[in-house]
């Protein structure tokens, strides 16, 4: 995913969970630690919808948080500017993730 954002990258996650960041360096800095706290990290993509420099999918997140398995349904709306993504808006149930790693 790194690759493919713009130097001005903004990644919003609207959620009670989310932390929004900007700026391609800030995206990396934290991607490490986002990670190593979600193992073996995958998306399922459900359903992609592009629109001329816009695109948004459907999907299912799975990974292992401190071994427990979790699975996540989301949405993300991105924005394309010269082939690179320039904002991701990410659609997440923070109460699902809270509630199958026990801490609701």
């Amino acid at each position: 995913m790194a690759a493919h954002v713009g130097d001005g990258f903004v990644n919003q996650h609207p959620s009670a969970l989310g932390s929004p960041s900007q700026g391609k360096a800030a995206y990396l800095e934290r991607l490490a630690d986002f990670l190593a706290t979600f193992s073996g990290l995958t998306y399922e993509a459900v359903d992609i919808v592009v629109e001329g420099d816009r695109a948004a999918a459907a999907y299912v997140m799975r990974a292992e948080v401190d071994g427990t398995p979790i699975e996540i349904g989301g949405v993300m709306r991105l924005t394309i500017r010269d082939g690179l993504i320039e904002r991701r808006v990410d659609y997440f149930d923070s109460l699902t993730f809270l509630r199958q790693t026990g801490q609701a």
